[in-house]
């Protein structure tokens, strides 16, 4: 699992001497990362599901299908093993801004909610990333909210 987890952090997040990859780039990896991962958190990928994904991978970022279907692969060979957040959400929180990082817990709550019911793996998945992107309480429930009224 590890060796999955740093081949993938290294082919796409980590800056090299030979091969710098962008900065937005590697943030947009680092987020969708954590938005594959809601997906897959209650075991049970349904197409409403997989289609929000697409549609706010789509609207946020500009992703090829290769780094879409490798993040998407990581996922599925991933997904009954613990995960190490950490190296995501420090990337996230030493680049993005306090407004993005609430943009992206409303982002996992659509992707939660995609199937129009919240499983108890997927909320508590929801408060340990919001946790470590270092969210407050306040904006982690005003986003829950927002995306219930919609």
């Amino acid at each position: 699992m590890l060796t999955k987890l740093q081949k993938f952090f290294d082919q796409y997040l980590k800056e090299t001497a030979e091969s710098k990859k962008p900065l937005e780039h590697r943030l947009q990896m680092a987020t969708a990362a954590l938005m594959v991962e809601m997906l897959h958190v209650d075991e049970q990928v349904t197409a409403e599901e997989s289609e929000k994904l697409c549609q706010i991978l789509k609207q946020r970022f500009t992703l090829d299908a290769t780094e879409t279907q490798s993040l998407i692969e990581l996922a599925h060979t991933e997904k009954h093993k613990a995960t190490d957040y950490y190296q995501f959400t420090t990337l996230l929180n030493t680049h993005y801004t306090q407004q993005q990082k609430i943009q992206l817990v409303e982002d996992l709550w659509q992707l939660a909610y995609a199937d129009h019911q919240l499983d108890k793996y997927e909320e508590h998945l929801l408060r340990r990333l919001s946790d470590l992107l270092h969210v407050p309480h306040k904006d982690f429930m005003q986003t829950k909210h927002k995306v219930l009224k919609t």
